[in-house]
C-alpha cells in the first residue's frame, strides 16, 4: 500500500482512500451517501424545510426563493471557481494557504481522489448560507430564507455528485453529459484557465472562458500545481510544507513509478 492509498481516520467506508478512476458508478453512489458532507447537507436541507413548512412564505415568494438559488448558483460557483479556488494570493499567507490546499490545491494534483473533491464543510456551508438566506429572506422573510436555503443546500448535492461523475472512470452516453466531462477534463488535465463550470458553462461563454481543446494546443504547464511553482514555493513555503513539496505532474502516476523502481532495485 502506497501514501496514495493509506487509512484515514474515519470510520466504515471512509476509513481509506477512494479513487473514481478505479470505481463504478455502484460503488460511487455507496461512498457519496456515506461523505459527512453530504449527509450534513441532506440533514440542514431537511431542516430548512421543516422551518419553511413552519414559517412558510406565499407559493410565489416560496418559488421565486427555490428559483433564485437554483439559477443563481452556476453564476457563484464560476465566481468562486475562478477568483478564489484558482487565485494567486491564497497560498500567500499560512493563515489561508492549509484552506487553498485542501479546497483545491489537492484536488488538482488528484482530479479522481474522492475525499478532496468534495467541498470542505467549513468553507461551503457558510457560503451556501450567505448566498441563499439574505436574498430569500428579503424574497419571503424566514420561510423564504429556509426555502433558498433548501435549495441551495440541494443544488450542492446535485453539483457535488455530478462532479463525482465526471471523474468517474466511464464514457457518458447522454449529450449534455458528454459535453460536462470534455469541459471538465479539460480544466483538469489541459488547460486550468477555462471551462470553470461544472454542469453549466453559460458563465464561461458570458466571460469568454469556455474553450475548446483543439484551440489551445499546447498543454498547460501549470495544470496539476495551478501555478504554485518551485520559484513561488520559495516565497511562500507554507503549501509545499503540507504537500511534500510541489506538485509536479499526477502524483499516484509518481507514486507507481517510484514503487515500480524501488521493487526494481529490491529485485535486482
Amino acid at each position: 500500500m502506497n501514501a496514495q492509498e493509506q487509512r484515514i481516520g474515519r470510520p466504515g467506508i471512509w476509513s481509506r482512500a477512494h479513487y473514481l478512476d478505479r470505481m463504478t458508478l455502484r460503488d460511487l453512489v455507496v461512498a457519496y451517501f456515506q461523505y459527512y458532507a453530504i449527509q450534513a447537507y441532506l440533514l440542514l436541507a431537511l431542516a430548512a424545510i421543516v422551518a419553511a413548512v413552519l414559517m412558510p412564505p406565499t407559493l410565489v415568494q416560496g418559488l421565486v426563493a427555490a428559483l433564485f438559488a437554483v439559477i443563481a448558483y452556476p453564476m457563484i460557483w464560476y465566481l468562486l471557481h475562478r477568483y478564489v479556488l484558482h487565485s494567486r494570493w491564497m497560498w500567500k499567507s499560512p493563515l489561508t494557504a492549509r484552506t487553498w490546499k485542501r479546497i483545491h490545491y489537492d484536488h488538482h494534483q488528484d482530479p479522481n481522489h474522492l475525499e478532496v473533491l468534495f467541498g470542505a464543510l467549513h468553507t461551503t456551508l457558510p457560503t451556501i448560507v450567505l448566498a441563499t438566506v439574505p436574498v430569500g429572506w428579503l424574497i419571503g422573510g424566514a420561510g423564504g430564507a429556509a426555502v433558498a436555503l433548501a435549495a441551495g443546500l440541494l443544488t450542492t448535492c446535485v453539483y457535488e455528485f455530478f462532479h463525482c461523475i465526471q471523474h468517474l472512470s466511464y464514457k457518458p452516453k447522454h449529450p449534455a453529459l458528454v459535453e460536462m466531462k470534455r469541459r471538465h477534463m479539460a480544466h483538469h488535465f489541459h488547460d486550468e484557465t477555462g471551462n470553470f463550470g461544472i454542469t453549466s458553462f453559460w458563465p464561461d461563454r458570458l466571460f469568454g472562458t469556455i474553450y475548446e481543446r483543439e484551440d489551445r494546443p499546447k498543454k498547460s504547464p501549470t495544470v496539476f500545481n495551478l501555478g504554485y511553482s518551485e520559484e513561488v514555493a520559495a516565497l511562500y513555503p507554507w503549501v509545499a510544507k503540507m504537500s511534500g513539496g510541489v506538485a509536479r505532474g499526477h502524483p499516484r502516476q509518481r507514486a507507481m513509478k517510484a514503487d515500480a523502481e524501488e521493487q526494481a532495485k529490491l529485485n535486482a
